[in-house]
């Protein structure tokens, strides 16, 4: 079923889904749609419908439970989220008086499993649910479950296709694209590279994955020698890349990697005795510091998902849009951020940890703040100032 819906989107996007006309979307300063939604480096599944909670509001009082269905826990970009949304998020809202108290699932990647447990969240009478990186359609009717019952889902870092979600994150297929166009240009347009994708099936990983080689596919010199999946895992990332060289003597001149494995990759790269050929790098603070060391080893690096940033914006339009405030589409965007060596100079000294798994965060008010989430909003306000009784 997910193969045929991305047929019949690849259809309509072959028919002119560039210049085809959203409701919601009109409503987006034209500098953040001709960016953020340029239509010809969307993912053609992407949600970008109005959104079912325009005229909506929480009929329910603050203080609020939320709900959050984690499809996994293994992995430090994880860990990251986790952390902020329980240790920084959590106590914040706590003291402003909108937040009772969050209760946390985990499914292991398995979406039935993630489907109980939503609806056993619903039950147990949380009032709103986020969720994270998950397939994107096995959940859509556990969705309208929840919706049907007076709770909205939110997810962040990836979308369903459900007309019933709110979804957040960046443009995977740009941020992809960007990486792809970018590792051509570190090779001067000729060579062969390696691809590095996530977890196969979910939506994050598979927007960033067709974006990336469809920038490596605007340049005729390069040719795509492999791909592998590191499930989104520095470890995993280590060990598949260790066999693919183990097992591909032949000549290798990049690597794009999609971010959360890239230290376990250029750990596996270094302890081959290759080359050290040029490798696309996110936000792990480990391959930073590979960069920081040697400052001419690339160019720039792609901030494509910033753990603790990207649950904070999730987080953010939850509340908003529990207050009343409308959103207007189905899928709030950000823009990849560019890490230059400066930058990295500037967030970390030479005395690094070079297998570091944490994460670089760029900041809230960076990665989709108060200004921007503004204009999403049909009546826009500060969340934190919300008076239910106003």
């Amino acid at each position: 079923m997910n193969k045929l819906i991305k047929m019949i989107m690849a259809c309509i996007l072959s028919l002119g889904f560039s210049s085809m006309a959203f409701a919601g979307l009109d409503e987006i300063p034209s500098d953040i749609t001709d960016s953020v939604y340029n239509m010809d480096l969307m993912d053609p599944m992407q949600p970008l419908d109005e959104s079912a909670f325009r005229d909506w509001k929480s009929d329910r009082s603050p203080p609020w439970t939320v709900g959050y269905a984690s499809t996994y826990a293994g992995n430090t970009w994880r860990k990251g989220a986790m952390n902020r949304l329980m240790n920084e998020i959590k106590p914040k809202w706590q003291e402003l008086g909108l937040l009772n108290d969050i209760i946390v699932t985990q499914s292991n990647l398995k979406d039935a499993l993630q489907i109980q447990q939503i609806r056993q969240l619903v039950d147990q009478g949380v009032d709103a649910i986020i969720i994270c990186c998950s397939n994107p359609t096995a959940l859509n009717q556990a969705i309208k479950y929840a919706f049907d019952r007076g709770v909205p889902v939110f997810s962040f870092t990836g979308y369903t296709t459900s007309p019933l979600s709110v979804n957040s994150s960046v443009n995977y297929h740009q941020a992809g694209f960007d990486v792809g166009t970018w590792m051509a240009e570190e090779v001067g347009g000729e060579g062969n590279i390696l691809v590095v994708e996530g977890i196969p099936g979910y939506s994050a990983s598979d927007s960033q994955n067709a974006g990336v080689l469809d920038g490596l596919s605007r340049y005729p010199g390069i040719k795509v020698t492999g791909q592998i999946a590191h499930m989104w895992t520095s470890q995993v990332g280590q060990a598949e890349t260790q066999k693919w060289l183990a097992t591909h003597p032949g000549q290798l001149d990049g690597m794009a990697v999609q971010s959360s494995g890239e230290t376990g990759v250029l750990a596996a790269l270094q302890q081959s005795g290759r080359e050290m050929v040029p490798l696309s790098i996110g936000g792990e603070l480990g391959a930073l510091c590979y960069w920081r060391n040697n400052p001419e080893y690339i160019s720039a690096a792609i901030q494509t998902w910033p753990p603790g940033d990207d649950i904070e914006l999730g987080w953010n339009i939850m509340m908003r849009t529990m207050q009343g405030q409308g959103p207007k589409i189905q899928s709030i965007l950000v823009p990849p951020q560019k890490i230059t060596y400066s930058d990295v100079e500037a967030m970390m000294g030479a005395d690094c940890d070079r297998n570091s798994t944490d994460w670089y965060n760029p900041g809230i008010d960076i990665w989709g703040g108060s200004d921007y989430l503004d204009n999403f909003f049909l009546r826009p306000a500060n969340p934190e100032e919300y008076d239910p009784d106003a």
